[in-house]
């Protein structure tokens, strides 16, 4: 599914869920071109899906899910038209077994038609942990603006998955004391700060943050998003800030490295009650970034060291934030108004200069 292609050509993730639908597929083609907007990464959104539960599946018979939807697709993808990038149930050898199929059906080597590919095949350095780095640089400019140091603030991560467990390290290593974090099985706290590292072994030595020495569980998952501490970062799933608990949310910045964690009715919340929300388009737009960087190295077949990468990210990240500040300030609005404001008057300005033909 393409959005746009008013700024360049569409880009977005391909997922393997049971539950992916049309609908979905579609709103988040349509959160793609904001973000990249966002950002001035010269991209439109796109979205793809097969709906199927790829635990379900041998490796063998997911390369072949893989190759088949690529047949199908082959000719609407490509390096100047649509570059997927992996999603839920999808990773570097999915785009591997994409990028070798469109392949081989064009002749020769594409690496650009994807991103987020192995590094032997012309993956970028830095590409893993993207958008937790991006999360974090967010975060410690949002605490600038509140005038609280990272050595005094303390931080809640929900999710410990890909960009949770990232963010939660990079936070740490900043100074900040993360006194919680959570995974789909249970939540663990410890209010002088948990050991990350020491965490991030527990956990691939057992599968989950459960029983973590030295921390104490948590009575419920949604506990965590109600503690008082100065940033929550809720990295899981859509929609856990709600009508019901946003009322109880004591976090002074809440940092969105999930996609759509605040519903609608939540976000008037936490507006009214002075609470600074970091909106998933800038928040965890990490990701998209350094995939666009990955898709310029392999198009000039010329690749960047980590430190390269990294600072470019934190560039976008840090520019991206002050735009976003201060046309909220300039205007009144609240970080989410601003940032998705500004991201539609880009497509739009883009597509009124184009103009229409035929």
């Amino acid at each position: 599914m393409q959005h746009n292609l008013s700024r360049g050509p569409a880009k977005g993730g391909l997922r393997f869920s049971p539950e992916v639908n049309l609908d979905e597929v579609r709103a988040l083609a349509m959160w793609m071109t904001w973000k990249c907007a966002l950002l001035d990464v010269p991209y439109g959104g796109a979205k793809g899906g097969v709906t199927i539960d790829p635990r379900l599946y041998s490796r063998s018979e997911l390369e072949r899910v893989t190759r088949r939807y690529t047949s199908e697709i082959s000719p609407l993808i490509g390096p100047q038209i649509d570059i997927p990038a992996p999603d839920i149930g999808t990773d570097e050898a999915t785009m591997a077994w994409v990028m070798d199929t469109y392949s081989v059906s064009r002749g020769h080597t594409v690496l650009g038609v994807v991103t987020g590919k192995p590094l032997p095949l012309g993956g970028s350095l830095g590409r893993p942990s993207a958008t937790s780095r991006g999360v974090t640089h967010v975060a410690l400019a949002a605490l600038e603006e509140v005038e609280v140091s990272p050595a005094a603030a303390t931080a809640a991560v929900q999710g410990f998955g890909k960009v949770g467990r990232g963010a939660a390290e990079f936070l740490a290593k900043a100074g900040v004391r993360v006194v919680a974090v959570s995974d789909q099985y249970g939540a663990v706290t410890r209010p002088d700060g948990l050991d990350i590292e020491a965490l991030a072994l527990h956990v691939d030595r057992t599968g989950s943050v459960v029983g973590f020495e030295g921390s104490k569980a948590m009575n419920s998952l949604e506990d965590l998003l109600l503690l008082d501490v100065t940033v929550l970062v809720p990295a899981a799933v859509e929609g856990v800030l709600h009508e019901g608990n946003a009322h109880h949310v004591q976090a002074q910045i809440i940092v969105e490295g999930a996609n759509g964690p605040t519903t609608a009715t939540a976000d008037r919340t936490l507006a009214d009650r002075g609470t600074v929300v970091v909106p998933d388009i800038l928040a965890n737009a990490g990701g998209v970034v350094v995939s666009y960087f990955e898709w310029v190295q392999a198009n000039q077949a010329y690749w960047w060291s980590v430190d390269e990468v990294e600072q470019r990210l934190a560039d976008r990240m840090k520019q991206a934030w002050l735009r976003v500040r201060e046309h909220a300030a300039h205007h009144q609005l609240t970080l989410r108004e601003a940032a998705t404001s500004l991201a539609v008057k880009t497509v739009a300005e883009a597509h009124r200069a184009r103009g229409l033909y035929p």
